[in-house]
């Protein structure tokens, strides 16, 4: 158990404390500020104090935006400013600077007028917070996916939002993801949600790539009335997404999979027991098919043809061991994974036997509809693994000595670390030569 030094316990508190310090010492200079700005102007140096009361206004401008907030979300309006976030937006920061001109003014000139248009400016920031606040509240989302996606394919997501408050509507509402791996891809803009009711809001969906996505909340923000605050809140919307590799076929896959397909018939040729029919010779046949009896009676060259006690028996192994982790190593690996993936959906396509297994993880043999997916989600989040030739191939030994049949192996390994018994029935596919 990791033993804290003493004091670290109060160490968290020294920034606000120092922040507290810090405030009240400018809120004291302000003050001065004020003071002598006010004396300025009656003995009738007003320019010189319109300048003073402007720095007074803006040093308690910069407490009130620096020291506030900070310090405000470590005491009991934690939850409430963890649960509203404010933030200036380009307008407010004009409307701000129109303020303080108009502060500068009064406080030159002594116009009573100017002043109560100050009073009314200043009103309408916290006007435009609370109904900021009364927009945001009562809100509920749901996000909804198809249950399978895959990488570079696009979807169509359902973004359902429901307005739960009795009287007051909700209006120009944005939604937005947090990264780092958000879900949605641009935000979605909503603007009247009337009471008790919701909206669904389509959209297309890409996901570049395979892996894990989580989202633990979706932004709910808006700029309602004014424009002048941006006022933010985050609604709980959890999702962990898996988002299968692609399968779509490469030009690497249409290279290669004639290769294995003709290994795989080579393999399976002749394996049956049952004799299904007496054909004419062919030059592929082998010669130990030949029946001779039907030879000596036709004149001409027949052979036995035996019925298949399978269809099609394939294992899909794949070697997660890299050499090493540069960029060149990564990307082949992402290629070796979405090789596999194009190649199991390929045996599912066909209607094949199939069983897939990696270092940690195997499926049985069985119907490529029942191991598809969850092969496909393995390959998801599989990530490569540092390791030696030496481990690697006790890997691979273990395939060769209890998966029978025919196997398709994906390795990083040099060729010299292979098993000899896995030549004999495997076809290997090295990442190290696309």
């Amino acid at each position: 158990m990791k033993v804290s030094p003493p004091g670290s316990a109060r160490s968290p508190g020294r920034p606000a404390g120092r922040r507290f310090l810090l405030a009240l010492a400018g809120l004291a200079v302000s003050f001065f500020l004020a003071l002598y700005a006010t004396a300025l102007r009656e003995t009738g140096r007003y320019r010189l104090g319109a300048l003073t009361a402007l720095a007074s206004l803006a040093l308690a401008g910069v407490v009130a935006v620096t020291a506030v907030p900070f310090l405000a979300r470590r005491t009991a309006l934690r939850r409430w400013t963890v649960k509203w976030e404010y933030s200036l937006t380009r307008p407010g920061l004009v409307y701000l600077l129109v303020i303080a001109v108009i502060a500068a003014a009064a406080l030159n000139t002594g116009n009573n007028l100017l002043f109560i248009i100050l009073a009314s400016l200043l009103a309408a920031l916290p006007v435009s917070g609370l109904l900021s606040a009364i927009v945001l509240a009562g809100l509920g989302l749901e996000l909804a996916l198809p249950e399978r996606l895959f990488a570079g394919q696009p979807v169509r997501a359902r973004l359902t939002l429901r307005n739960r408050k009795r009287l007051a509507p909700s209006l120009s509402l944005t939604v937005t993801a947090a990264p780092p791996r958000p879900v949605l891809p641009r935000p979605i803009y909503a603007a009247y949600l009337p009471r008790r009711s919701s909206v669904i809001e389509a959209t297309e969906i890409t996901f570049p790539r395979r892996g894990r996505y989580c989202q633990d909340g979706l932004e709910v923000s808006t700029r309602f009335p004014f424009g002048l605050l941006r006022q933010s809140r985050r609604l709980p919307a959890r999702h962990e997404i898996i988002v299968l590799p692609s399968v779509h076929p490469t030009e690497e896959f249409y290279e290669i999979l004639p290769l294995i397909s003709g290994e795989l018939e080579s393999y399976c040729q002749g394996r049956g027991h049952d004799l299904y029919a007496i054909r004419d010779y062919q030059e592929s046949d082998p010669a130990r098919h030949v029946d001779w009896k039907a030879t000596a009676k036709t004149g001409a060259l027949k052979v036995r043809e035996f019925t298949r006690e399978d269809e099609r028996r394939v294992a899909l192994v794949f070697d997660r061991g890299i050499p090493c982790a540069d960029e060149t190593e990564l990307a082949r690996f992402e290629k070796a994974v979405t090789f596999c993936a194009g190649l199991a959906w390929h045996f599912y396509e066909i209607n094949a036997q199939m069983q897939f297994l990696c270092d940690q993880f195997e499926t049985p043999m069985d119907r490529a509809a029942a191991t598809l997916y969850p092969a496909l989600e393995r390959l998801a989040v599989i990530e490569p693994r540092l390791s030696r030739p030496l481990e690697s191939g006790s890997f691979l030994a273990r395939v060769a000595a209890t998966v029978p049949g025919f196997r398709i192996v994906f390795t990083r390994q040099p060729r010299g670390s292979i098993p000899t018994p896995l030549w004999e029935s495997s076809y290997l596919l090295f990442s190290d030569s696309w």
